[in-house]
């Protein structure tokens, strides 16, 4: 198989180190490994397959100075604004794990396992968008539904890590349960959250929207119906929780008018999806816990039950590693895809 140039933008933040992790493991056909960064992190060094690599600054012409074919970019959306157009034009496809491009009609955004098709759209503008860490692991567990029922509408609470806000994210919760057992909380430094996130629940992630839902909850409404190409109706509710790593999220899916739900049949299409584990026995206290998903690259699914009062609902609960599945994994798996894609051309 051949080969690629690959660079990773961010290289020394939470998703860009972890891309590193997912290509060693997934045997990633590299040739050469770009770490790019800011000035201010060049010079360090990350490891790629037991050997240290250098980390180079990110420029504009570093993407032709080191031959790029593959850039993933997981440094935040201003970077991917400025920088993307760079690797493009010097040749590399660049497969975005940023919000900038999801939502631009000529972008592609794309979870593998359920609109494949759609990475084959890249040539248009280079770039191939990664969607947010809540809609993979949500659509990963809708697609097997909606191919055997047809799907209505999609109501879905979400119990975000603080690592989905990087690496400070999780420092500070770290710090604030420090100062509890050091009965000094009342005076803990609260920064990368609008509030204290130790022994508490924030019910907003992202800015607030005119329509009374977070920026992250629309996130999740208007790109899921994108990869899936459909409109059916999603709300969502996106909280934070003093969880480290692993997005848990609750949903109550409605199908078509008409369908009486079997239980079995849908444990067994869940069972039956790509990367999709089924966790599910109440009796025996089993079901998808943050713990269990934590450094995995499969989305767990459980506590499925049929609605008590109406035939055409299912409700069930779903967790992921979201710095993996939701971000890193997803993103090579996108690129393993496309290499898949372009050798067939």
């Amino acid at each position: 198989m051949r080969k690629f140039n690959v660079a990773v933008v961010g290289a020394t933040g939470a998703v860009g180190e972890e891309v590193f992790r997912v290509m060693e493991e997934l045997n990633f056909p590299v040739n050469k490994v770009v770490p790019l960064a800011s000035a201010r992190s060049a010079g360090s060094t990350i490891e790629f397959k037991n050997k240290d690599v250098v980390v180079l600054e990110l420029t504009e012409t570093v993407f032709e100075e080191q031959e790029v074919e593959i850039a993933f970019f997981c440094a935040g959306g201003s970077i991917s604004e400025k920088f993307a157009k760079f690797a493009v034009e010097a040749g590399a496809v660049v497969i975005d794990n940023t919000s900038h491009f999801r939502m631009d009609p000529k972008v592609p955004l794309v979870v593998p396992e359920v609109n494949p098709d759609d990475i084959g759209l890249w040539r248009e503008t280079g770039i191939i968008a990664n969607p947010n860490c809540s809609t993979i692991q949500m659509v990963q567990s809708l697609k097997p539904l909606d191919d055997l029922y047809g799907i209505k509408r999609v109501d879905v609470s979400t119990y975000q890590a603080v690592s989905g806000a990087g690496k400070s994210g999780m420092e500070e919760l770290v710090k604030q349960m420090q100062d509890f057992f050091a009965f000094r909380l009342d005076e803990t430094e609260i920064k990368a959250f609008a509030h204290q996130i130790a022994l508490n629940v924030i019910p907003q992630i992202d800015v607030a929207m005119e329509n009374g839902f977070t920026k992250e909850e629309m996130k999740m409404v208007n790109e899921t119906q994108k990869i899936m190409h459909k409109n059916f109706e999603v709300a969502a509710t996106c909280v934070r929780v003093p969880v480290l790593r692993s997005h848990s999220e609750s949903l109550t899916v409605t199908f078509k008018d008409g369908v009486d739900v079997d239980v079995n049949e849908v444990r067994n299409a869940l069972e039956n999806f790509e990367n999709v584990k089924v966790i599910d026995d109440l009796p025996n206290k089993k079901y998808p816990m943050p713990i269990i998903s934590t450094d995995t690259d499969f989305t767990y699914v459980g506590r499925i039950r049929k609605d008590v009062y109406a035939p055409n609902i299912i409700h069930y609960f779903n967790v992921a590693d979201q710095v993996r599945v939701g971000a890193a994994t997803n993103a090579v798996r996108i690129g393993l895809k496309w290499i898949e894609l372009e050798s067939d051309m």
